[in-house]
């Protein structure tokens, strides 16, 4: 199975020529996530996942001839799409980028695809814009993504609560895309297996008090609350009003909620808490952790998919000889996907040799990812439970 690796911290300035050929040259890869906002405590492992593949590719000086790479970073924000529209204008007019790792988030993700991607025809490979609709967005074949569907996460989620016997709980989700995806999938995905979900309705960021969306919540009833939002926003702050108020003593929390955050914030008041994340306990993820050591939590959400995201956008290039979007964008599902020699983290520039003598690679990468339909990855779950305070794992699905 062929995974997906996106290049980490340095990226070359996309230059008219075709071919890169000299080590004075520099390939730039725009970095464009959410350092500030609902999600900035995930965010750093995010980038710095992606730069260890950058750094990776940029110190091998096997990259189309010994082009040097540069990770230039600019922040979506998560939420506001016209900053983040506008700051990855920036990254491609100003910066020159080649190819963008990110966005993060998925409103900001379909904003910046459909008002700045295609547009300029550049590339983006997301870590962690999960929401369906992106599924089938008019993307001129630019779109690609690391991290699978908010569809499986739905049904995944509806999986582990009817295993663990909960069959009625109440949904809270972010108005977004993301929250408004994950919610409709989930909903349908726990009627079909028997569940029961007493009410489903959404929550606004960045309120003071959530008292009376609790209130909704607690009077509809049900053995659990899932909390589709973020951790460092409303999600958070649905968590703290029902148990301020004594509503709810289990929630269930998808991606956007799993983070030391959250520990740190609730700790053993939310023991028995569960949900999901992407996740792998592949080869692949077990060399990714060892190159990360101690400078992050390597299953951190989405930093594994960010460094898969990177090696990805660089490996492409070095397939077509380019680092015009245009030029590589028809190779990305070519080195992701079987046949040839299978790569994992630590290994690019073999890869990057194996391209360069016309070879085939199959990157396996820190996620085991596989690129399925429009750029899509097929995706692994790794389920998560609070024990002591501690985010701790159960299994991998």
């Amino acid at each position: 199975m062929k995974k997906l690796l996106l290049a980490t911290a340095l990226t070359a300035v996309a230059s008219s020529s075709a071919f890169a050929a000299s080590h004075g040259n520099t390939v730039k890869i725009g970095v464009l996530l959410g350092f500030t906002g609902p999600i900035e405590s995930l965010t750093p492992q995010i980038a710095g996942g992606a730069e260890i593949a950058i750094n990776e590719v940029s110190n091998s000086g096997k990259l189309l001839g010994g082009a040097m790479v540069e990770a230039v970073r600019a922040d979506s924000t998560c939420v506001d799409s016209a900053a983040a529209t506008a700051a990855a204008e920036r990254l491609i007019t100003a910066e020159g980028v080649a190819a963008i790792m990110g966005a993060d988030c998925s409103g900001v993700t379909g904003a910046v695809l459909a008002n700045v991607a295609v547009p300029n025809g550049v590339v983006m490979i997301s870590p962690s814009a999960t929401s369906p609709a992106l599924t089938t967005a008019e993307d001129n074949g630019l779109f690609f993504r690391t991290a699978p569907s908010d569809a499986r996460q739905g049904e995944v989620m509806a999986d582990i609560l009817m295993e663990r016997g909960i069959t009625s709980v109440a949904v809270t989700y972010t108005t977004n895309d993301y929250g408004k995806g994950l919610a409709d999938s989930f909903v349908a995905s726990y009627a079909a297996a028997g569940g029961t979900v007493t009410l489903s309705a959404s929550h606004e960021d960045g309120k003071a008090d959530y008292a009376a969306e609790v209130g909704a919540l607690a009077s509809a009833g049900g053995d659990a609350l899932v909390v589709a939002g973020y951790v460092d926003q409303g999600g958070a702050g649905i968590i703290q009003a029902a148990l301020d108020a004594g509503a709810f003593e289990t929630f269930v929390l998808p991606d956007g909620m799993i983070s030391d955050a959250l520990t740190d914030k609730f700790g053993k008041d939310i023991d028995g808490s569960f949900g999901q994340l992407a996740g792998t306990d592949s080869p692949g993820a077990a060399k990714y952790a060892e190159m990360v050591g101690d400078a992050f939590d390597p299953t951190s959400p989405y930093a594994s998919e960010a460094y898969d995201a990177a090696a990805l956008l660089l490996l492409a290039m070095q397939a077509a000889g380019s680092s015009m979007s245009a030029d590589f964008k028809d190779k990305v599902e070519m080195v992701a996907n079987a046949p040839g020699e299978p790569i994992y983290p630590g290994e690019l520039g073999k890869a990057l040799e194996i391209l360069a003598a016309g070879g085939d690679i199959d990157y396996v990468g820190a996620t085991d990812v596989e690129l399925i339909g429009p750029g899509e990855n097929a995706g692994s779950y790794r389920e998560i439970e609070v024990k002591d305070g501690v985010i701790t794992t159960v299994k991998y699905r």
